[in-house]
């Protein structure tokens, strides 16, 4: 790559391109304090009964029901079968649904069935890949839940799989799919942050419910739960209902905080800026509160380097996760570049500039005499140092989504089922599932080992 073809030629091309579009780029139209209504068309479709997508679900936990949930809002899609290892989600999924679906505690009952077209894997972590590629390969297209694999082994079997069966795969960190993703990408790609610096990330949460102590059922028990299926390749240890109603607490299952929260930031941030990931990490945290049985930190954080590229500077990222904030909770992510910030989040974007002053001030100036003061002050005012060339505006600008804004779950299957009828491609296909995946568990590879870790986010594999 030739030193020509640098970040701040990229952003030329896409400023050059963006000026185009009606949506008044930021370069030409953005106003101090203003506050914009971003705008989303969909195509309205009927689709008779034989030109339906029949899905199915596996994992009917709670992101299982809510996937489903936005799954049906999209035209042409109905579900036919449900399964999992406990039985009241099985009652609770023809509550739902309707006492017609198919359930099964058996997810090859699942994948044998000629009347499924996709399924939906909404299973705790240590089983997404095992699914994924056993569904892929017996003809189904795939939407699987975040992070897309639990280790980073076993993100190339899912690409192969994906490539060798022609099927679609879509991970689900429906962010991604979101109005805010979307703006923020045409935004950092016309220059509006100048070259970006640093990200800023936390999540903040100040319940039981938000630090993964879900509920446990009073008729939880070996007849009703099948742990042995659950436990899979995980260590085998004697029925516990927390470890099956509350995974995420536990390694052997999850991928803690990183792989739960910190992959939906990188899903985004990559997304936005059109990289491929930071190559560097090193993170610290502890059990501070939350000591239920759990074996993952409930306060994490994790210090990230990205090198540089075609697409942007090198900067660092700090990612934050706090499960006992006093505070009360809340949440943020914030791009921060040198000649602006920008808030994303999944509803809205907004920019913030500020003049960049090269003058000295009062502070540093008060050991001269008055004379000398002025003497300064008109010799920098000549020298017009202002370093920036640039025709944004300063102060904030917010572009909000429409009151009657389908929401990013919604967009994240509409654009899984428009590839499945198209033969198109997903914005999160599991090469890129797996970049994000990877970066979030280095995270838990440095917390291990105690020291940094190196990634080779090209080629995906520890270093």
């Amino acid at each position: 790559m030739s030193k020509k073809n640098s970040r701040r030629s990229f952003i030329k091309r896409a400023s050059l391109t963006s000026a185009a579009l009606s949506t008044s780029p930021f370069l030409l139209a953005a106003s101090s304090n203003n506050r914009l209504i971003l705008s989303r068309s969909y195509t309205h479709q009927e689709f008779s009964a034989n030109n339906q997508i029949n899905i199915a679900l596996i994992g009917t936990g709670i992101q299982g029901i809510f996937d489903t949930q936005a799954a049906l809002k999209v035209n042409g899609v109905q579900l036919v079968a449900a399964c999992d290892l406990y039985t009241g989600r099985l009652e609770r999924a023809k509550e739902l649904w309707g006492q017609g679906i198919f359930v099964t505690r058996d997810y090859r009952e699942i994948l044998n069935r000629n009347d499924i077209d996709a399924v939906i894997i909404a299973t705790p972590d240590h089983w997404h890949q095992t699914i994924a590629v056993a569904a892929l390969n017996a003809g189904k297209h795939v939407y699987c839940e975040k992070p897309m694999v639990q280790n980073f082994n076993e993100g190339q079997e899912i690409i192969k799989a994906q490539k060798n069966s022609g099927k679609i795969c879509q991970v689900g960190s429906q962010g991604m799919s979101s109005l805010g993703n979307e703006k923020a990408k045409q935004l950092y790609e016309e220059g509006a942050i100048g070259d970006i610096v640093m990200l800023d990330m936390y999540n903040d949460r100040y319940s039981a419910e938000g630090a993964w102590q879900y509920p446990i059922p009073p008729d939880a028990s070996t007849n009703t739960v099948d742990f042995d299926t659950f436990l899979g390749n995980a260590p085998n240890v004697p029925f516990e209902p927390k470890r099956f109603f509350r995974w995420r607490n536990y390694q052997d299952y999850g991928t803690g905080v990183a792989g739960d929260l910190f992959v939906h930031a990188f899903s985004t941030l990559n997304y936005v800026i059109s990289s491929h990931g930071p190559n560097r990490a090193l993170a610290t945290g502890g059990l501070r509160y939350w000591k239920d049985g759990r074996d993952v930190p409930d306060v994490s954080i994790t210090l990230y380097d990205y090198p540089k590229t075609e697409t942007h500077a090198p900067f660092n990222a700090a990612f934050r996760i706090n499960f006992i904030a006093g505070s009360g909770g809340g949440g943020g992510f914030k791009l921060i570049g040198t000649e602006g910030e920008m808030e994303i989040g999944q509803n809205s974007v907004t920019v913030n500039r500020s003049k960049l002053s090269m003058t000295p001030s009062g502070y540093s100036l008060i050991s001269f005499t008055e004379e000398m003061q002025q003497k300064i002050k008109n010799e920098y005012a000549a020298k017009n140092l202002e370093p920036r060339s640039s025709s944004l505006s300063t102060g904030t600008t917010t572009w909000e989504a429409p009151g009657d804004y389908k929401g990013a779950h919604y967009d994240h299957f509409n654009n899984f089922f428009t590839s499945i009828r198209s033969n198109g491609k997903v914005i999160q296909d599991p090469t890129f599932g797996l970049r994000a995946a990877g970066a979030a568990l280095l995270a838990n590879e440095s917390y291990s080992r105690k020291q940094p870790v190196n990634w080779n986010p090209t080629e995906m594999k520890l270093m």
